[in-house]
């Protein structure tokens, strides 16, 4: 029976979500907190499944991880997503209205299409994002997502605070997709994204594991060594992966970067600074005394 839950728990939650939305009265998506809250409902569920089917013990949650991944929580559902409505979300529409783009073809969709298009639009952007993140020097506000040495629900969302608002852009702005669609998209990628970095034994169907990320996907791009993460860089679409040739099957349990050295709060917060640092560094150590 527990297995049985186990293999069926993932895509069983994700119908669930969209019935949800798909049913939610109207009034209700004008409350700005209701995004936020089955949000954090469905990471906080998520976490909570460590505990009846660990993966791993070496990944399990400690009062230092604890903290550290409730920081990031609500910093990002406070601080984050605010900036981003204001840099990206609010500009992004005034142009759309500006250049008087419309979608109203999409108003037309079915419930189930508005929300497979929010989600890939978004993951689209993330892919590509993040793969050039590994394979530039943007890898710098990336790499302290990559030195965490555990993986579990909450920690997709630790990391550098402007690697953090960088994948937060997206183009859905340009496109008149419903609010409740919208909102069960952002859910569905939280509830994926969780499930990537969960410390849970799942066993999902095959068909899941093609087209959505999973841990055994994602623990593979966090492994030990800079060159070993360039593969399945979507957040949770691993279809992208296969699409454009950056899949790669496995999994792993040893993860971490640089000798496996878990940064301090205030560490991943001046990573991006370091080639910066290392240049003065160099310049005052070669200038003549």
């Amino acid at each position: 029976m527990k297995r049985t839950v186990f293999i069926l728990f993932q895509p069983a939650t994700l119908i669930v979500i969209v019935a949800l939305w798909a049913m939610v009265p109207a009034p209700w998506l004008k409350n700005p907190w209701l995004p936020t809250a089955t949000s954090i409902v469905t990471l906080l569920m998520v976490q909570a499944l460590e505990l009846v089917n660990e993966r791993h013990a070496g990944w399990r949650l400690n009062p230092r991880e604890t903290l550290t991944d409730l920081f990031y929580l609500i910093l990002y559902y406070t601080v984050i997503l605010k900036l981003e409505s204001m840099l990206v979300e609010e500009p992004f529409g005034a142009a759309k209205s500006a250049l008087g783009i419309t979608t109203a073809w999409v108003m037309h969709l079915p419930f189930v299409a508005q929300v497979a298009l929010t989600v890939f639009l978004i993951e689209l952007g993330q892919y590509w994002l993040h793969r050039l993140m590994h394979n530039s020097f943007l890898w710098w506000t990336h790499a302290p997502h990559h030195h965490i040495t555990q993986l579990n629900a909450l920690k997709g969302l630790v990391g550098n605070p402007l690697e953090l608002l960088l994948v937060s852009i997206g183009v859905t702005a340009f496109f008149d997709i419903p609010l409740n669609a919208m909102f069960c998209g952002f859910n569905i990628l939280v509830a994926v994204s969780s499930f990537a970095h969960a410390n849970v034994r799942f066993d999902p169907p095959r068909w899941y594991s093609y087209v959505f990320t999973t841990i055994e996907t994602h623990s593979l791009h966090h492994r030990v060594g800079f060159k070993e993460t360039r593969c399945n860089y979507a957040n949770v679409l691993i279809l992208l992966d296969h699409l454009f040739g950056t899949y790669r099957q496995g999994e792993a349990e040893v993860v971490g970067q640089d000798d496996r050295k878990r940064l301090t709060i205030s560490e991943q917060f001046m990573f991006p600074l370091r080639p910066l640092m290392t240049w003065i560094k160099g310049r005052m150590a070669s200038a003549p005394r």
